[in-house]
């Protein structure tokens, strides 16, 4: 018997150790390595005269280019693509598209930053660029899961305190619900709960503390406090925001989000979740520089559960190595959420293993800040995974 079988989707890097292990001349794996990883990039708005020549350049390299019919004729005024090569082709095709017209280089220069993205783990702010567990303090009255239990101040620094001793690397202080339903409370609310906690768990631990706000104000008084980190579900929407996180010069996390606690899970709609979240991290990437945030001060959440249906969530797990493309480090949010329930048919206490499902496969298609409930048994999933992984 040949012993046929598939093997898994292997990076560049384990590819060229295969042909070495297999006795494969260093010469040939120069060769042959390259054309064993098949890559599949989308780009959108190219005059459809630049998508023409781009697709005769991959076909002349030996890859694929998919292009509307409509942008074949000529018949609409800018098209969408689907590239499909190995890394090799997309590098004789980068040079070729230099000398092209229709803004062709700048694509040759977007597609090699996406794959360089792509296949590269961001650092996060502060430096570090494994995985780190954020554990979630909510002071608050009403969160799905922990409303009320964490209200006063002692019962809060003690509860952040147990999760620094449990794993956390970043505590997440909210003081106000958005859970699906809630209402919004006044700044001056937000600060009467969230300050002292802060002012506490700076002095308490070494984690460091991300403030769960998307208000100017609040903002401004958390860092004060000593927080490190603003963590905004409305992604600088917020008149005043982004100005504020420039001046205060803090990494900002910036949550997708469709439409508001109140009503976003009244029947949300995408026409393709992954892509409609990406854009709407491309136009807040844009903002947020043009507003003065150093761009690698930037993380991004694809907001489970905000405005999103089962299968939206499903489908944002995974494919969350597509974000990876943007070039800023990925924070995942499932934690104990509705949607789990719906697939076991458990309530939020009963949760636990299925938010360390995701969390395990959330850190294989690499996010860099897994946010959670249950930070000792989210960090040992976490090892586990990144020792198999870096094996």
């Amino acid at each position: 018997m040949f012993q046929t079988r598939v093997l898994s989707d292997l990076t560049l890097e384990k590819i060229r150790s295969l042909l070495e292990d297999m006795g494969v001349d260093e010469k040939g794996i120069d060769i042959m390595a390259p054309k064993s990883d098949l890559l599949l990039v989308t780009a959108k708005d190219l005059d459809p005269r630049g998508a023409n020549i781009l697709k005769q350049e991959f076909l002349s390299a030996g890859g694929e280019v998919a292009v509307p019919w409509k942008a074949l004729n000529l018949s609409e005024e800018r098209s969408s693509v689907l590239m499909m090569g190995t890394p090799s082709q997309y590098e004789r095709v980068k040079g070729k598209l230099k000398a092209q017209p229709f803004d062709l280089p700048v694509l040759a220069d977007e597609i090699e930053e996406a794959i360089e993205n792509y296949h590269s783990k961001s650092s996060l702010p502060w430096g570090d660029e494994g995985c780190e567990i954020m554990g979630i303090l909510n002071v608050t009255p009403d969160s799905f899961y922990d409303g009320g239990e964490y209200e006063r101040v002692e019962k809060a620094v003690e509860r952040g305190v147990s999760m620094d001793e449990r794993g956390a690397d970043i505590i997440d202080v909210g003081g106000e619900s958005t859970r699906p339903g809630s209402e919004r409370i006044s700044v001056e609310k937000e600060i009467e709960r969230i300050i002292p906690v802060i002012e506490r768990l700076n002095e308490k631990t070494d984690c460091l503390i991300s403030v769960d706000t998307y208000k100017p104000k609040v903002a401004e008084r958390a860092v004060a406090a000593g927080a490190d980190i603003v963590n905004d579900v409305f992604g600088l929407r917020r008149e005043g925001m982004p100005e504020k996180i420039a001046e205060l010069g803090v990494p900002v996390i910036l949550m997708h989000m469709q439409g508001k606690p109140k009503t976003m899970q009244k029947d949300p709609h995408y026409d393709d979740v992954v892509d409609d979240i990406s854009s709407y991290f491309f136009e807040r990437i844009k903002l947020a520089k043009q507003k003065g945030i150093d761009a690698n001060k930037i993380i991004l959440d694809p907001g489970i559960g905000f405005g999103k249906k089962l299968h939206h969530n499903l489908e944002i797990i995974e494919r969350l190595d597509e974000f990876k493309s943007l070039g800023h480090p990925i924070l995942l949010g499932a934690s104990r959420k509705s949607f789990l329930g719906n697939i076991i048919g458990k309530k939020a206490d009963d949760r636990l293993y299925g938010s360390l499902a995701v969390a395990a496969l959330a850190v294989d298609k690499g996010a860099s800040i897994l946010r959670v409930h249950d930070p000792k048994e989210t960090k040992d999933v976490l090892e586990t995974v990144e020792a198999v992984k870096n094996y």
